[in-house]
């Protein structure tokens, strides 16, 4: 077997490197949707409020004015003019009402700047006449100035802006942030409390796909009934599929077990009784594939997690491709860069790759040559390595792709050759699985399969 060494990784892009559709989690869905209607129930509530709340408030407004401004014109039209100057100051001093004389001069801003302030000099104008004018500032002066006459003499009574209330935009905007506030911190209380339980059914569905059923179990005094029973349900589904796969491991360390003993003395009894020797190297051959096929089975059977540590993938693949540099049917080229390391079980780690070694030595050859040209490339990406084992053979159907992970699923091909157990790539996809990365398979555009691996970076 020649090796050979640096090559190019292929740019087309693999199934596992495509990246999810990002979305909103559920937890900002119903934030959101919360928030949504929260908020739009306040501006609707607020608007109403202003409504129902202006028409009372114009009509006191401009009753309480009309009233000052009556009482002044009538305490001044019957005062002569000595007390008149007095009756004015004391106005001006005790109830902050300034009467002045109109002079024809005089510049002023319409009181209308908005619907209550529209709506009180319409008011106004109902209760002392059609001629009243109400204004903001005259002469540059703010204040709410209205405008009367006694006999042929015209005056402006100025009073406070606050006779008419608060202001209107800071009173409503202060409420509707206070509103607003207590709305989102109502709508996230509510999003986690909903979220909460589906986000713990998430995780311990992770981690009994994994094959942790310990860790999987939930919570069988929840206080909502609902959650309560998918809670005891989702329990009683993980401790049956413990109980099967406890069962299955058992069943086929059992029979590995079993087999081991006669295939022993088998292999020993061929080997003295046997007295062709073709024959006898056959036989022997026959059993040491039967002897590999049971270690096939214990690795699938295998349920521990793996142990997770800093692997260096450039020394795990050199192990892997020097355990068959002596096969002449094969042509591996690497294409790795230098201290790349993966957070991985070493020994698993091996184990994948030199199955996929083989896979591709068994099924990959080109039939020109009928040698098996392997390449084994692998780049960083972020927080994962990407890993990359092909050969140039003749690929598979792309209907077929998937079923070849599937436990004792074998092509074509694999069929016709009879020496496995069909069990290779589906103890890969799940010794990738148990290491927390991913496994897919696809067929280059330049001919043969490739393998992908995705592994956490260390």
């Amino acid at each position: 077997m020649k090796i050979t060494s640096p090559a190019p990784l292929e740019t087309a892009p693999a199934p596992l490197e495509m990246r999810p559709r990002r979305g909103f989690s559920l937890f900002w869905r119903t934030f959101f949707f919360l928030a949504l209607l929260l908020f739009g129930s306040i501006v609707a509530w607020l608007q109403t409020f202003r409504a129902l709340e202006s028409e009372p408030r114009a009509i006191q407004s401009a009753q309480q004015l009309a009233s000052i401004v009556n009482l002044s014109r009538a305490a001044l039209r019957y005062s002569d003019a000595i007390a008149r100057v007095a009756l004015i100051k004391t106005l001006a001093d005790e109830e902050r009402v300034r009467i002045v004389r109109s002079q024809s001069k005089d510049e002023y801003t319409m009181f209308v700047s908005d619907d209550l302030g529209e709506r009180i000099s319409e008011e106004l104008k109902a209760r002392l006449g059609r001629d009243t004018v109400v204004a903001s500032s005259v002469n540059g002066e703010k204040g709410l100035w209205v405008g009367f006459s006694i006999d042929k003499d015209n005056y402006w009574l100025q009073t406070e802006l606050s006779r008419i209330g608060p202001a209107r935009g800071s009173t409503w905007l202060l409420w509707l942030i206070t509103a607003a506030v207590l709305s989102l911190a109502g709508a996230a209380f509510i999003a986690r409390l909903i979220n909460r339980p589906l986000k713990q059914l998430s995780f311990a569905a992770s981690r009994m796909r994994d094959g942790d059923f310990d860790a999987s179990l939930l919570d069988e005094k929840a206080a909502t009934s609902e959650i309560r029973e998918v809670n005891i349900g989702f329990n009683r589904m993980a401790e049956q599929l413990s109980k099967v796969e406890q069962d299955r491991v058992i069943m086929l360390a059992g029979i590995s077990h079993d087999l081991r003993t006669p295939l022993a003395r088998l292999r020993l009894e061929t080997e003295m009784s046997v007295a062709d020797e073709d024959a006898r190297a056959h036989m022997a051959a026959d059993i040491t594939q039967l002897d590999a096929i049971i270690d096939k089975f214990l690795d699938y059977a295998r349920p521990d997690p793996a142990q997770l540590a800093a692997v260096s993938l450039n020394a795990v693949v050199e192990a892997a491709v020097y355990a068959v540099a002596d096969y002449e049917d094969m042509r591996i080229t690497v294409s790795i860069p230098d201290k790349i390391e993966v957070l991985a079980d070493e020994t698993e780690l091996l184990r994948v790759i030199s199955n996929l070694i083989e896979n591709a030595r068994r099924y990959g050859k080109t039939a020109e040559t009928g040698i098996a040209l392997v390449d084994i490339a692998a780049k960083s990406r972020d927080q994962w390595v990407l890993i990359k084992v092909r050969d140039h053979g003749m690929g598979v159907s792309p209907e077929m792709l998937p079923k070849l992970t599937k436990p004792f699923f074998r092509g074509d091909a694999a069929r016709t050759a009879a020496t496995g157990a069909g069990l290779g790539l589906a103890i890969v996809e799940k010794t990738v699985h148990r290491m927390g990365g991913m496994f897919s398979l696809a067929n280059t555009a330049s001919g043969g399969l490739a393998a992908h691996i995705k592994l956490r970076r260390s």
